[in-house]
């Protein structure tokens, strides 16, 4: 979402490293570009007029003209700005003392309350805690049908009445303490505008539950109107926090930018894509980070301790590094990395990608090919791909739907990344000594064997310099397979 506002700002941040000292009015120039590039993202008039004044505030607090270092001191008032703009701290949930706690969900139509109603559903029985849904949007056809349709996929109950909304509600409410279940959310009909019927409907409701939490509903695509729009519903309800959806998409940001500053509450959540696992706790300082092209590693980090079982991933990093890795490892290792999300999304959490590299080219359906030509293999063939020739190579290919230079490619980056990884133990302490000392191993005696422990260690090294070296700049997703001989 944020890639135009991103780069936009990564040119200016550019040009400023380049000077050594700073005077006021190149600050003034800086943060005059800065303004035209957020106001190009559709970030509220207000809300910029703002930041500019505070960053420019920050940066005079903070002597840039004696800093060492002007550049990145400006970029670290920028970035603190931001962060305060988005939101400031993690919005943190309190449960009530006598359960059920009750979540109202509210917004206008087709902004995606239902699928974040599920969604939250999810994230709150991820935390150890037993919800359920209520569906009180009776307007929508097909409304609860589809909220059932999403919690069945999590085994989580709905409860719904067709009739009237606030009866439904209610006695929903009462459903949850009969089965004792801790969390209630209750979705909500929207519709195409603010009226006042809508408004008088989600009032009855509110008033019939007495949620803990309102969380209003933004659709990041429509701009900053739709802070505006969450500002009108907090003067009539009191919303309580934001649920930001479709981040995924090639909006301009604006609304996820404006949206805490004009309605003055936190965006608690935010949808990344169709998946009900894409839902996470909104994070301002990772955002942030994202949007200066700083990466977010934790969010990384998190995804990949989420989507990995440790045990299996030390087991085929070990056998790795001993030259039995095959091709059902790998594969294990791709099913595993696609449970963490869309590539493209994993590449802008990535920090200091090289310049040229464009995470919007990269396609999630190379995986797939690459995916369908394992398992267009036999059990020996993954096992042993020196087996493969070539007419096993033409039978892959016709099975998987590529070429036969597909498979050729990927057997030959199979075998490369194979050999250097194997190539990469190191000696252990033992044999350190022994060389310090003029040691030397006797003809025809044998190694001494690594311990599992030290190679599982050096993986993740060797792993760290395969990335830096190549850094998607060698291994182009959109060609499939580009590597030459000496490359990895």
């Amino acid at each position: 979402m944020f890639e135009i506002l991103s780069d936009r700002l990564s040119g200016i941040f550019g040009r400023l490293r380049s000077k050594g000292r700073l005077s006021e009015g190149d600050i003034d120039e800086v943060l005059g570009e800065v303004r035209i590039a957020l106001l190009e993202a559709d970030v509220n008039f207000g809300v910029v007029k703002e930041f500019q004044l505070s960053v420019k505030q920050r940066c005079l607090d903070a002597d840039i003209q004696k800093a060492l270092n002007p550049a990145q001191q400006v970029i670290k008032c920028v970035n603190d700005e931001l962060v305060d703009v988005l939101g400031g701290d993690v919005m943190s949930f309190s449960y009530a003392v006598k359960p059920p706690t009750v979540i109202l969900l509210a917004g206008l139509q087709g902004v995606g309350k239902t699928t974040s109603a599920a969604k939250l559903a999810r994230w709150f029985k991820s935390q150890g805690r037993n919800p359920i849904l209520i569906g009180a949007d009776l307007q929508r056809p097909a409304a609860v049908q589809q909220l059932r349709t999403l919690a069945e996929s999590i085994d989580i109950p709905v409860f719904s009445n067709p009739g009237d909304p606030v009866e439904t509600a209610r006695v929903g409410l009462l459903e949850a303490g009969r089965l004792g279940r801790d969390v209630v959310i209750c979705d909500t009909a929207g519709r195409l505008s603010v009226d006042e019927e809508m408004m008088d409907e989600i009032r009855q409701i509110s008033d019939s539950i007495s949620p803990h939490y309102t969380l209003f509903v933004i659709d990041s695509m429509t701009g900053q109107d739709a802070a505006n729009v969450a500002e009108e519903f907090h003067t009539k309800l009191e919303i309580d926090g934001m649920i930001l959806t479709k981040l995924d998409g090639d909006a301009r940001g604006g609304a996820a930018l404006s949206a805490k500053s004009v309605v003055g509450k936190p965006i608690a959540f935010v949808s990344t894509g169709e998946k009900l696992e894409d839902f996470e706790l909104f994070h301002p300082d990772r955002l942030s980070n994202r949007i200066l092209g700083m990466g977010d590693v934790l969010t990384l980090i998190e995804k990949a301790e989420e989507a990995f079982d440790k045990g299996e991933a030390e087991k085929a990093a070990l056998r790795l590094v001993e030259g039995q890795f095959t091709f059902d490892d790998f594969l294990d290792q791709m099913q595993q990395l696609k449970k963490m999300g869309p590539l493209q999304n994993l590449v802008e959490m990535m920090p200091d990608l090289p310049q040229g590299v464009d995470s919007s080219d990269i396609d999630d359906g190379h995986l797939v090919r690459i995916e369908a030509i394992i398992q267009s293999m036999t059990a020996d063939e993954r096992t042993n791909p020196v087996i493969i020739d070539g007419s096993r190579r033409s039978r892959i290919a016709k099975g998987s739907g590529t070429s036969a230079h597909e498979v050729s490619q990927l057997l030959k980056q199979f075998k490369e990344i194979k050999k250097m990884m194997k190539g990469s133990k190191k000696p252990n302490k033992k044999q350190r000594n022994k060389k310090k000392q003029g040691g030397r191993r006797k003809q025809g005696g044998t190694p001494s064997r690594v311990s599992k422990e030290r190679d599982i260690i050096e993986v993740p090294k060797e792993m760290e310099k395969l990335v830096s070296e190549s850094q998607l700049k060698e291994f182009d997703l959109s060609k499939f397979g580009t590597l030459s001989e000496h490359e990895t």
